[in-house]
């Protein structure tokens, strides 16, 4: 009899610890899920602003327009990639399509803000200057975000690759979450906006 209560004992704790391990992963994954629901906020709000940076540019820069449109095409990728990631954020596949969309788009922000610079007209612009400093305050906010969706990240996968978590994980579907990092020296730097 006690044999049977001991038993029952271990299997009640079994269970237990189970049930424990799939709640925390679960509160995890939600955690990380909202830290990049505000990335995509942020992200969104700077690929409203970019369409009204290119309209303000546009009359400057006649003669400029493959620029341009690289950068309202680098925009939509980014905006494809946005949509993709936040579908199923932390999914190593559309976190790498979104750090590549990304890339894209400060590389074509970067030609066009380099190419202002021989227009002073446009750069004395009082529209073009107030969308430079909201487009600077996003740049922080988005990396504040990222900042907040990776330390998310890192806790759930460092609580979903400790034993014994690892062993259920797997049979839970909790996979590896990816980080959302820029990779390389100068696409880690903020865009240069500065038009004074």
């Amino acid at each position: 009899m006690i044999a049977l209560i001991i038993i029952l004992a271990l299997v009640a704790f079994a269970v237990l610890m189970i049930i424990g391990i799939y709640n925390g992963l679960v509160t995890l994954r939600n955690r990380y899920k909202n830290a990049f629901a505000q990335i995509d906020v942020q992200l969104k709000r700077r690929y409203d602003l970019i369409p009204n940076l290119v309209e303000t540019a546009k009359g400057y820069l006649k003669h400029e327009r493959e620029t341009l449109e690289a950068v309202i095409q680098a925009r939509n990728q980014a905006v494809n990639a946005a949509n993709k990631a936040a579908q199923t954020p932390g999914d190593p596949s559309a976190m790498r399509g979104l750090k590549g969309a990304e890339t894209g788009l400060a590389g074509a922000l970067g030609r066009l803000f380099a190419l202002s610079e021989a227009y002073p007209d446009l750069k004395a612009n009082q529209n073009m200057m107030s969308l430079q400093e909201e487009l600077a305050s996003t740049e922080n906010r988005i990396a504040f975000a990222r900042q907040a969706f990776n330390d998310s990240v890192m806790v759930y996968n460092t609580t979903r690759e400790k034993f014994p978590n690892v062993i259920f994980a797997g049979m839970f579907g909790f996979n590896q979450a990816e980080l959302f990092e820029i990779e390389g020296g100068k696409e880690r730097e903020t865009p240069n906006v500065k038009f004074s």
